[in-house]
């Protein structure tokens, strides 16, 4: 039985951004048709699958759609046919499943897009990869010595 992964999204007028979590993943696959549908599937460090497909919004460009893997996740940049901006990443107006959450690091707001440079771009790698400094685990804690060394053993 697959599962589905935790994926996080966010958009600029010509662009939807997909952040799949899942770790050291395996056996990659995404596919982009023209009429808005994105589909995943990978393999799980344990050999777990993990599929997902979406019906996007709006159309996308197929050629325009780009991925990158990262050690805990996997980028998408998803070019969209028609520049604008979405009410939603889904074509269907019901609630989206639980695993599909708004990305607030990437978020972007209509008026606030000309100001912020692009995420993305497509001419700069670093973008992606490394993208997951801000989700740390060890976010918030606190630099604490080993025991060993301050007893001095």
């Amino acid at each position: 039985m697959s599962r589905n992964p935790e994926v996080l999204w966010a958009q600029r007028s010509d662009k939807v951004y997909l952040t799949v979590a899942l770790p050291d993943a395996k056996d990659i696959s995404v596919k982009c048709e023209p009429q808005g549908k994105f589909s995943f599937s990978a393999r799980g460090v344990q050999g777990e699958s993990f599929d997902l497909s979406l019906e996007l919004y709006g159309a996308i460009v197929p050629e325009g759609c780009k991925t990158k893997v990262g050690l805990r996740n996997i980028l998408c940049s998803i070019q969209k046919e028609q520049k604008g901006w979405w009410k939603r990443l889904l074509k269907s107006e019901e609630k989206p499943a639980p695993y599909i959450k708004v990305d607030w690091n990437k978020w972007c707001d209509e008026d606030e897009e000309e100001s912020s440079s692009d995420l993305a771009s497509d001419n700069d790698d670093s973008a992606y990869v490394g993208q997951d400094d801000e989700s740390s685990d060890d976010e918030g804690m606190l630099y604490l010595p080993d025991l060993e060394k301050a007893r001095g053993n």
